[in-house]
């Protein structure tokens, strides 16, 4: 479980990289091999990169591409729950919006968590 003393800083941006990786691992069977998170003002960032599993490239090279991205948003529409709880406990903030995207080629990601009031 998290500590619910709230972090900021750099500290911040390893600790939800580090949760996000670990998030992600556990409901995919992989993380990705690159993360940051940054933060500016009420806005918190993840970047993610290389985090498709062999099954979902091999669908992308043969032109399903449209099948992984709905089924990553569907894993994220599930774990959305845990990644706010995570972020919120992290910061003392809530998490008013979550909005995740994912990029095929370069195999990317985003979560971007929108709080009630500023980090900075």
């Amino acid at each position: 479980m998290l500590d619910s003393t709230p972090l900021s800083g750099g500290e911040l941006n390893a600790a939800v990289t580090r949760e996000i990786i670990r998030i992600q691992s556990e409901s995919h069977g992989r993380g990705p091999k690159k993360a940051f998170s940054f933060h500016n003002g009420n806005v918190l960032v993840t970047v993610l990169e290389d985090l498709l599993t062999p099954a979902e490239r091999w669908l992308v090279s043969n032109d399903e591409g449209d099948a992984v991205l709905e089924m990553r948003r569907l894993c994220h529409k599930t774990m959305a729950p845990e990644l706010k709880r995570s972020v919120e406990a992290m910061t003392g903030c809530t998490v008013t919006a979550f909005l995740s995207d994912h990029h095929l080629d370069p195999d990317m990601a985003i979560e971007t968590f929108i709080l009630d009031k500023s980090l900075t």
